[in-house]
């Protein structure tokens, strides 16, 4: 489900496909910046504990590096949930981004493969 028209403001629901203890997401786009490659989200629902969950995401063209790659970096701030530990909150976030990393890297060699 997407609310609104794709841009600033819109909301989503993601069904989130892992093995962790997660069913849905809703998630608001806050900022997309094309030109400095920038895309800011927050999370605000679904069945998960990430409170307040505010995310930037940046690319970085790498050339000289990593032989031309882009390195994608996300960066968040959450709320430790009562019953729960910053180092348990920070690991459950930074698992499901690593799952998000993983998708975005198959689809991107996916687009990639059928461009050539």
């Amino acid at each position: 489900m997407v609310a609104g028209d794709g841009g600033i403001g819109s909301v989503r629901e993601v069904v989130v496909t892992s093995e962790l203890p997660v069913g849905v997401s809703v998630e608001r786009l806050d900022k997309l910046d094309d030109d400095k490659h920038v895309l800011k989200f927050s999370i605000i629902g679904g069945d998960h504990r990430l409170v307040n969950y505010n995310s930037t995401i940046t690319l970085h063209e790498e050339e000289e590096k990593y032989g031309g790659k882009t390195v994608v970096i996300e960066s968040y701030v959450v709320d430790v949930p009562t019953r729960s530990s910053g180092e348990d909150t920070c690991c459950f976030a930074n698992t499901i981004i690593a799952c998000n990393l993983r998708s975005l890297a198959k689809i991107t060699e996916q687009m990639v493969r059928k461009a050539k």
